[in-house]
């Protein structure tokens, strides 16, 4: 095993959000690239933002993404949360609780690296205001920075609220060296006293995740550009501790189509969305790996399993990566296209079945037929009840296309419909010798062929002059239903 330990660690704050799966993923392939370790560290100490049962959807997610934890919470065979490890515990308000930040708060406030603040709310907002009317950068004017310590300590005991907040110094630069990025620097001038313990006692993000990354013995911590700015924070807190900060490596922001930030304030997925589209946890993996890194090839279809082999941070672009919807749903459709017919029967008959149009009793025969009849066509299980629908639907629920409805209306069409339907009443069912010959026996007869003969006879059967094997779609739709169809186009067109 490696000495590299790197952790996700999210917040419990409702579903996990597609650029917190993505992060979690390079997380998770650079531990197997490394032989390291991936801990997974609930951050939750802001009760103000917590989610009844959001932990557990966020496992369940991981757990069906395939990004295996090594170390932290994680959920047991019986689905039921559970922590392993030995620098544990790995919920940050299970820590609160232990008393673990005490000690640190007070080593930074005794050696005059951190103070309290008995500012309110509301003071602290009129301050800011005022300074963006000035034109000025927002933050703490440092009214509580002078204060004695033995002062402080008398208010506190005296029962006044408090924070406690970072002492930075003044006018200092701070430096890092980013993985991706590059050297960064910020100036301390620039910089906010960060509020480090809140005013119920519980530590900021920015405090915990430090305490947390030191005694988890983290030494890479990978995690979304817009972590940039308190980085410099994090690394004066490492320095005011004496400690070795970790390597820092900071991901180029997931993009929507407007190429502004995807996420979770702009309405943008959840990998719970993905999974209720009938995405496939291969395919989807597949994509994010895509989403601001390149392999060194031109190969662009992984298994995990490859792309931990290949993946490096010296590959991972600089800038924002879109997250294009159509390059996922083609990604996936490789996926799709490599299960077996049964296997697609079994992944779309849920879909099916929430679309109302089949039940628990449809035959098994028919779902495999189906399945095999679309699986070149399905890029997502979602798509199978759309693609199909016309199938099942009554006549007048038939959607029938611009081109279909122009072909339904040219002259050979009645004259094709007539002639199935006399051949339909002489058969029993569409068998697969009926559905095979049909169209050969239509053309003998009428003397029509091309696309002259199969145009109307797929337009009056399906609502479509396009579609897969016709053969199939006949013999899945059975023979009342398109007895029922083409009766009806004779109407109708």
């Amino acid at each position: 095993m490696s000495d590299v330990r790197v952790r996700f660690a999210p917040s419990p704050t409702g579903y996990l959000h597609i650029g917190g799966l993505r992060t979690a993923l390079f997380n998770y392939l650079y531990a197997r690239h490394t032989d390291g370790t991936m801990i997974l560290r609930i951050e939750d100490t802001d009760r103000t933002r917590f989610v009844e049962g959001a932990l557990e959807n966020l496992l369940k997610a991981l757990d069906w993404s395939g990004v295996e934890i090594d170390e932290g919470v994680m959920l047991d065979e019986n689905g039921k949360v559970t922590e392993k490890g030995e620098y544990g515990p790995y919920i940050q308000s299970e820590r609160v609780e232990a008393g673990i930040y005490n000690e640190y708060i007070e080593k930074l406030i005794e050696e005059d690296k951190a103070y309290y603040c008995f500012c309110s709310q509301e003071r602290v907002d009129k301050v800011r205001d005022q300074q963006k009317a000035d034109g000025l950068t927002p933050k703490y004017d440092g009214l509580c920075r002078s204060i004695p310590l033995e002062e402080a300590k008398q208010r506190v005991a005296n029962g006044e609220e408090y924070t406690v907040r970072l002492k930075l110094p003044k006018n200092r630069d701070i430096s890092f060296e980013d993985r991706i990025k590059g050297k960064i620097t910020f100036n301390t001038d620039d910089m906010d006293d960060q509020v480090l313990i809140k005013r119920d006692g519980y530590p900021t993000y920015h405090f915990a995740v430090v305490v947390d990354d030191n005694a988890m013995k983290i030494t890479h911590v990978v995690r979304g550009d817009e972590w940039i700015s308190s980085t410099p924070k994090h690394v004066y807190l490492y320095e005011a501790f004496g400690w070795d900060a970790p390597e820092y490596i900071h991901l180029p922001t997931v993009l929507n189509e407007n190429h502004k930030k995807y996420s979770k304030r702009n309405g943008d997925g959840m990998v719970e969305d993905f999974i209720e589209e009938g995405y496939t946890p291969e395919g989807l993996i597949n994509f994010l790996s895509l989403l601001g890194w390149s392999p060194d090839s031109e190969e662009e279809i992984f298994s995990i399993e490859e792309l931990a082999k290949q993946f490096d941070f010296d590959r991972v672009n600089k800038t924002g990566a879109v997250f294009d919807k159509r390059k996922l749903d083609w990604v996936n459709g490789h996926y799709v296209r490599d299960l077996s017919v049964e296997e697609l029967a079994e992944r779309i008959k849920p879909f099916m079945e929430k679309s109302g149009l089949i039940d628990e009793s449809y035959p098994e025969e028919d779902l495999k037929l189906l399945a095999e009849t679309w699986q070149s066509a399905v890029d997502k299980f979602s798509d199978a009840p759309k693609l199909s629908k016309n199938y099942f639907l009554d006549e007048s629920e038939i959607e029938w296309d611009e081109e279909a409805s122009q072909v339904l209306k040219e002259e050979n069409t009645k004259k094709l419909v007539d002639a199935y339907l006399e051949k339909l009443g002489e058969a029993d069912e569409i068998d697969e010798e009926f559905a095979k010959t049909i169209m050969k026996t239509l053309q003998k007869e009428t003397g029509i062929k091309g696309k002259n003969l199969w145009f109307p006879i797929r337009a009056a059967i399906t609502g479509s002059v396009h579609g897969p094997d016709l053969s199939n779609v006949m013999i899945l739709m059975g023979k009342e239903k398109i007895e029922e169809r083409l009766n009806y186009v004779k109407e109708n067109f």
